[in-house]
């Protein structure tokens, strides 16, 4: 089975391996993990939705971790009380399948950002996220024409904040049906005509090996353009393990030693124990 944000969101615990309190309070009670420091990992709160966030954030501190990714306004400031901080946050930036590629939705998306980009300063939350929206007929020429018109709108927002906008790359295969954002020649594009620091690309390493592959080579060719990394096993978006088509030890070195120092954070759905498997995922990644 393929998940989804708004999937396992909406289910919440259900599908979603349990976890007792005593083991949580066992791993809690872990001595911190020490880290090279190369990548800069992070834990998307949505795959483990079924764990209170404070104690995520506990159990992620003492596995090395820097962040937890995909909190909303609310949440923000609740990992810099264990010395993380909200590596990403929703701030009003669209939907996956209704955002930046339609002027109509412009005026919302700006106001969102308007409202919750100084919250996201406040609490030092470097990166909000955005999409591209679903084609929906439109073609991939008037899409991106429109997505650098509405991103040219808010990109001051961000620049005057100092927090990053970052429209996320998904797979149109297999979980995102009609996702614009698609391919990174598309996105690279959109963000190379904003011309802003503070507006980049999610390149999500799970969906872009679904649809492109050449993982390593298209990195080093777009860093200057990629803001944040998410993982995922491929197939299946679960641990990456064995069983998974990516070297991540590869690519996570790839990523350090073209000197990304932004955020990579783990979007993958354990099918074990949850956080054993994020453990895990940060050993791996440490390179």
């Amino acid at each position: 089975m393929n998940f989804t944000r708004r999937v396992l969101l909406k289910s919440s615990v259900a599908g979603v391996a349990a976890i007792g309190v005593q083991e949580l309070a066992a791993g809690v009670g872990a001595a911190a993990a020490a880290r090279k420091g190369r990548i800069h990992q992070s834990v998307s709160r949505w795959c483990y939705s079924h764990i209170p966030l404070e104690q995520l954030a506990e159990y992620a501190a003492k596995v090395g971790l820097r962040g937890v990714d995909l909190l909303q306004p609310e949440e923000y400031e609740i990992p810099r009380r264990y010395g993380l901080v909200c590596t990403m946050g929703y701030a009003g930036g669209g939907e996956i399948a209704k955002a930046l590629n339609r002027v109509e939705d412009h005026a919302a998306i700006e106001q969102g950002f308007r409202t919750n980009i100084p919250r996201a300063a406040q609490a030092k939350v470097p990166n909000v996220i955005t999409f591209s929206g679903n084609r929906s007929g439109m073609s991939d020429e008037e899409g991106a024409r429109n997505t650098i018109a509405g991103l040219n709108r808010v990109k001051k927002i961000a620049q005057d904040h100092g927090v990053t906008f970052c429209m996320e790359l998904l797979n149109s295969n297999r979980d995102h049906p009609d996702y614009m954002c698609d391919h990174t020649a598309w996105g690279v594009r959109v963000v190379r005509e904003v011309n802003s620091p503070n507006v980049k690309l999610l390149y999500d390493i799970y969906h872009i090996q679904i649809m492109e592959g050449d993982l390593i080579d298209t990195i080093r060719q777009n860093l200057q353009w990629i803001g944040h990394f998410h993982t995922g096993g491929v197939p299946g978006r679960h641990e990456l393990d064995g069983t998974q088509e990516v070297q991540w030890d590869g690519v996570m070195r790839a990523i350090a030693d073209a000197g990304f120092r932004g955020y990579v954070a783990h979007e993958f759905v354990p099918t074990g124990d949850p956080l054993e498997s994020l453990r895990r995922a940060a050993d791996l990644c440490d390179v």
